[in-house]
């Protein structure tokens, strides 16, 4: 791998310039540090889930709320979180572990799999669906939305069919509206809804138009059907992700003719293009609606606002404008919860929080509870790599808020020149702190890779031997994105290495962050090895 111009001339040099940071890490905590919307005194500030859960929709059963995101192309796949009050949210698991066909999905399908699901309950089953642009729309099934849930079936096969949402009539009959991908189909700005086989595992036509936006809301897509009092809803984002609007339809009849309201907009507020979501009631009958914001770097952030009805038309927000900060849903005493970030690697499995880039294989990572670490092997890449954008093995975790410091401590054994470990902060420009083997040395080095998504090659910025094959090594991240690197040797002392790096999106999807370990060109029998002891956010 191309490495790039040493910035630093030796290492005493460098150490003697670099900033020098004292700090312990701590043992994780239930709640984030990084982000927690629970105010505290009865109220809470938005978003209620500062990471990139994108194109959320949510349903109740009983007291608990349900949650499920898109996932694209990393696996395990399509997110599932619950709440009791909408604002405190757990991760509880994922509709399914390995994307089919396996030979699209082994490799990183940057963009592709699985978009917008959508959850229901039917006859004591949850019901996922979502849609793969290229493949068709999906299924799965569960009695906990915990999981297990059902190998995924395919209810149509149809490219460019997407964001599709279930509906069961009160006579038992099934239908699915959903909406068309242009760069798949030629298709946009139309709804359509489809007759549904009352199992829900098969659409039984092509369906027929119901809304059509070109002229009043173009782009609407991520359509979800509701009834309620009388009348036939669909809640459905128009006018773009960045800027757009959220607009109620409603109907009489199942199959129209709708009318259109916008309902919810940016008006006078920061948050811009408020967008697809889901409409829920809480046990008291309050209504609210989750929807997503896209912030850039942060990817597609989850946003919660209060709504009501007048003149049987939603009102969201503060007057159809998004609320920063609200009074709580009225559901009683809840606890106060984030999803996971920190993990000390101490079980057997691993933390929910964490997804590989495409489907993983068998020894990537492998827990070792009795030592309270996780190995992560340095995996042979399936096919020859221009940089970590084509690489299957990144263990990788959203970022959790606007400011946050990972500090991570790994032994590492290497065995094969160019052999090397770390952590890797990801987009579609990227930046490493990894130890790496070279001859009979072992150096701590930064690099990045700026266009990453279009083949570039990684660059070396700066190189240090490495005091020890066990460091602690640490990104610290500022609103905006911009990422700082640190070693050290006693988690106590930490010199700064390398240049700040602006952390980027990556497609469809905001940065991320986590570990990896790879090989070089030389192969020997047996790989080189990290043994990391824990993944810490502060």
């Amino acid at each position: 791998m191309p490495r790039g111009t040493l910035l630093a001339k030796s290492g005493a040099i460098l150490l003697a310039t670099c900033a020098l940071v004292s700090a312990k890490p701590q043992p994780s905590a239930q709640l984030s540090k990084a982000w927690a919307p629970d105010n505290g005194d009865g109220s809470y500030k938005n978003p209620v889930l500062y990471a990139d859960y994108s194109d959320p929709d949510v349903i109740r059963s009983g007291p608990d709320f349900y949650l499920v995101a898109s996932s694209f192309n990393a696996a395990p796949g399509i997110p599932v979180l619950r709440s009791r009050d909408l604002v405190s949210w757990q991760l509880v698991g994922h509709v399914f572990d390995a994307q089919e066909p396996r030979a699209t999905y082994d490799a990183p399908a940057h963009g592709g799999g699985a978009w917008a699901p959508s959850i229901r309950k039917h006859g004591g089953l949850f019901y996922v669906y979502w849609s793969d642009a290229d493949n068709g729309i999906f299924v799965a099934t569960a009695k906990d939305p915990a999981g297990p849930w059902s190998k995924p079936e395919l209810v149509k096969a149809a490219k460019g069919w997407i964001d599709p949402c279930p509906f069961w009539d009160d006579d038992g009959k099934a239908y699915l509206v959903s909406a068309f991908a242009p760069s798949r189909t030629g298709i946009k700005s139309t709804l359509v809804l489809s007759k549904l086989r009352e199992d829900g595992k098969r659409v039984l036509d092509d369906g027929v138009i119901i809304f059509d936006g070109h002229q009043k809301h173009p782009t609407i897509e991520g359509p979800k059907l509701y009834k309620h009092g009388g009348y036939y809803y669909v809640a459905a984002p128009a006018g773009g992700v960045p800027q757009g609007w959220e607009v109620a339809l409603r109907s009489k009849g199942l199959y129209g003719p709708y009318e259109d309201k916008i309902v919810l907009a940016q008006g006078s507020t920061s948050i811009n293009g408020p967008h697809q979501g889901g409409w829920v009631d809480t046990p008291k009958g309050e209504f609210w609606f989750l929807h997503f914001q896209d912030r850039g770097v942060y990817g597609r952030v989850v946003h919660l606002e209060p709504m009501k009805w007048v003149d049987d038309w939603p009102v969201i927000g503060d007057a159809g404008e998004p609320v920063a900060s609200h009074k709580k849903p009225d559901v009683g005493r809840s606890t106060v919860l984030t999803p996971a970030e920190s993990d000390e690697f101490d079980g057997a499995k691993l933390g929910l929080q964490w997804q590989w880039q495409a489907n993983p294989e068998s020894g990537w990572a492998l827990p070792a509870p009795n030592a309270g670490v996780l190995r992560l092997t340095c995996a042979e890449p399936r096919s020859e790599l221009k940089n970590l954008w084509d690489a299957p093995n990144l263990l990788l975790q959203k970022f959790p808020g606007p400011a946050f410091t990972v500090t991570t401590k790994l032994d590492f054994t290497a065995l094969s020149d160019g052999e090397r470990a770390g952590l890797v902060v990801f987009g579609t420009d990227y930046a490493t702190l990894a130890l790496e083997r070279r001859g009979a040395e072992l150096v701590v080095e930064q690099s990045v890779c700026k266009g990453a998504s279009t083949g570039a090659r990684e660059k070396e910025l700066a190189f240090l031997h490495a005091p020890s094959n066990a460091l602690f090594l640490r990104a610290h991240v500022v609103e905006g994105g911009r990422t700082d690197f640190s070693f050290s040797d006693d988690g106590e002392t930490f010199a700064a290495l390398g240049e700040p790096f602006q952390a980027q999106p990556g497609r469809w999807v905001g940065a991320k962050i986590g570990l990896f370990a790879q090989r070089g060109a030389e192969r020997s029998r047996e790989s080189g090895y990290a043994d990391v002891d824990w993944f810490r956010v502060e």
